[in-house]
């Protein structure tokens, strides 16, 4: 069935949306049933000046929880950073341009990247139920560019 939102998505991934509409697009749907969603965007909701996050960028979940990635801009991935998932966790690595759906069963912090732009600080962290499984090895993990600070103060949310 093709919603509003639907349509808006995926005018806003092929880059084609009207620009009163943004800000509907812009708002992820509610998590809900053990179904989440993060956004691929080229600047934050409410601030143009915060280029290419993911919105939420922080999202606790509970184990065996489903959580999809929407390009809603072109140029954009998801892929889990290496020594940032649990032992155990299922690493992923999506084409650019495509929704992409995980779920995730260990318990633990996951680190995520969008691969063309991880030095420039599209980063992200998902909370599967106790954080405490991995959350002092993915603090030691080191990160180029922009990236440095915005897993900081993303881990700092956890």
């Amino acid at each position: 069935m093709l919603t509003r939102r639907s349509l808006l998505l995926s005018s806003a991934a092929a880059g084609i949306y009207p620009a009163y509409l943004w800000a509907e697009a812009c708002r992820p749907p509610v998590s809900q049933g053990g179904q989440h969603a993060v956004l691929m965007l080229n600047a934050a909701c409410g601030d143009t000046q915060q280029t290419n996050v993911f919105e939420p960028a922080v999202l606790h979940v509970a184990p065996g929880d489903k959580v999809t990635f929407h390009p809603t801009h072109a140029g954009h991935n998801t892929a889990s950073k290496r020594g940032m998932i649990p032992d155990g966790a299922e690493p992923w690595n999506s084409s650019l341009d495509v929704a992409h759906a995980v779920t995730l069963t260990v318990p633990g912090v996951y680190g995520y990247i969008c691969v063309p732009h991880y030095e420039m600080g599209i980063v992200g962290v998902i909370v599967v139920g106790d954080p405490s499984a991995n959350f002092e090895a993915v603090r030691k993990i080191r990160h180029p560019g922009r990236a440095r600070k915005a897993f900081r103060d993303l881990l700092a949310q956890v």
